[in-house]
């Protein structure tokens, strides 16, 4: 069976996986004067609208993409009546935390390898004092992490990544912070759900420790599940995808309805791309440029590309600490492109950078 598309000669194998892409995102009085006009709609919650979207179809080798208007989208088929029905619902608070306006996750790496930062902020104090200027300079999340997973980095036994982030999240707990611990060992996660963490922050999405998921259920705490092609050891070894977008799309599909299956609820998830992890260049761009898709699992998009060599790459050579404006760059086209949340190294920055753009948006 094939699902014809009325008066546009688009048709459908049954068999095939349909997408949706919202493009030209509108913010201010041009959304506003669109979506009255009907010919726009709201992209979940959000100030933002869209009037058009790529549709996408995929069928054994064959990829089709058509550029069509929301209203050519309505009724077109049934795979696209849900997801457009999804990217206009209204995402639920993530941690607390309102979806209808973009965050910045702040970075601590309680580390001695991490690629950027590594060894800055071993010592619990000097992470905890980061950790609160951050969020002085307006970050809404605090991300600790004890175990660099950096291409090439070798795994942290989690007793010794315990030692490292439990302090530190107990002392930002304390104090009313956010936080995210950046772990993919259960027993770490139970460990800083306990000392007060908010959100489980997984580059494995919950399939790297056999006891994640019953710990991630049981914590009651929300969940980001990251994509990420093999293992930091070896995930950076000439990485194939048929089409990186819709793989990672279709990866993370599956891990939020593991994750329902385990019993946890689709409110308590955010998905993250990962940039960076088991992707070539080509990948990462690819997938930036296609971020409003992820929109569509009906939960929030964290986006975490900060100060990574994706930027040297296009840029030139230089090393992680000279890569902010290509950081800030992809942060404020990734917000204007569907992300919600931003995970970042330099905090006071991206808030500047943030905030400015979304004066020029809301402007009339």
């Amino acid at each position: 069976m094939r699902y014809p598309a009325p008066g546009l000669g688009i048709a459908f194998p049954s068999a095939a996986q349909v997408y949706l892409a919202p493009a030209d995102l509108l913010s201010g009085a041009a959304a506003r004067g669109i979506v009255e006009s009907g010919r726009a709609v709201w992209f979940g919650g959000t100030e933002q609208a869209f009037c058009c979207a790529y549709l996408v179809a995929r069928a054994a080798d064959k990829v089709s993409v058509y550029r069509l208007s929301v209203r050519e989208v309505e009724g077109l088929h049934p795979q696209t009546d849900a997801l457009l029905e999804t990217l206009q619902d209204p995402l639920p608070d993530f941690a607390g935390l309102p979806m209808d306006r973009p965050h910045v996750m702040g970075i601590v790496n309680v580390t001695p390898d991490s690629f950027s930062d590594g060894g800055e902020r071993i010592e619990a104090e000097t992470a905890i004092a980061a950790a609160l200027a951050m969020a002085d300079a307006g970050a809404t999340i605090i991300d600790v992490g004890g175990e660099s997973t950096r291409p090439g980095a070798a795994e942290v036994p989690p007793e010794e990544e315990i030692r490292r982030v439990a302090p530190v999240v107990r002392a930002l707990a304390e104090r009313g912070v956010c936080v995210s611990v950046d772990t993919r060992h259960a027993a770490t996660m139970a460990a800083a759900v306990e000392a007060g963490a908010r959100i489980i922050n997984d580059v494995t999405a919950l399939a790297g420790d056999p006891e994640a998921l019953r710990v991630a259920r049981a914590s009651g705490v929300d969940v980001v599940l990251m994509h990420m092609r093999g293992e930091p050891q070896t995930m950076q070894a000439d990485p194939v995808y048929d089409c990186a977008p819709f793989d990672v799309f279709d990866y993370l599909r599956g891990r939020v309805a593991a994750c329902a299956a385990a019993g946890i609820e689709r409110k308590r998830l955010c998905v993250d791309p990962g940039i960076g992890f088991g992707k070539t260049m080509d990948h990462n761009l690819s997938i930036l440029r296609w971020l409003s898709l992820y929109r569509g699992l009906g939960v929030p998009v964290l986006l975490g590309a900060s100060r990574k060599s994706l930027i040297a790459r296009v840029c030139g050579d230089m090393p992680p600490k000279a890569r902010l404006p290509g950081s800030l760059a992809i942060a404020l086209a990734g917000l204007r492109g569907g992300a919600n949340i931003v995970r970042v190294h330099d905090v006071a920055e991206t808030v500047q950078a943030v905030r400015m753009q979304a004066a020029i948006d809301r402007a009339e």
